[in-house]
């Protein structure tokens, strides 16, 4: 698991798509994973469910916070400066169900990512729709 973020950001890659596609495709990744330990919160397993989905997000979050910062991103400087604070947020409440698991508090997780996702693929629809 200590790799998988970034295993499935390049066997993804790999596969023909936008980055745009790439980012949305791991977020929705992500945002199911979790999604899936909520609806299955009481499960056998599902802490160990917890455990993988929540690292999983991170290492994905991680990934998005280092290409944010570097100097050399095509991103407008507010566009890069308001998604950090989100992945600030996203670690934060990351790191609290860690430590202290509550079922509810997975759901901004969640609907972070899909809301990401979601804009990313609307970008990527704009963007082939010839003007």
């Amino acid at each position: 698991m200590q790799n998988s973020a970034a295993n499935a950001y390049n066997t993804i890659s790999k596969a023909s798509m936008s980055p745009r596609q790439l980012e949305a495709a791991i977020l929705n990744r992500s945002a199911s994973m979790l999604k899936a330990v909520h609806d299955n919160w009481d499960a056998p397993g599902s802490e160990e469910k917890l455990d993988e989905a929540l690292k999983y997000n991170q290492k994905l979050w991680s990934l998005f916070q280092a290409d944010l910062t570097d100097d050399e991103s095509p991103l407008p400087k507010k566009l890069r400066e308001d998604i950090l604070s989100l992945s600030i947020f996203v670690d934060r409440r990351t790191f609290e169900l860690m430590s202290s698991p509550v079922r509810e508090k997975i759901t901004v997780l969640i609907n972070i990512n899909q809301n990401i996702a979601a804009g990313l693929n609307t970008v990527v629809e704009n963007e082939a729709v010839p003007a």
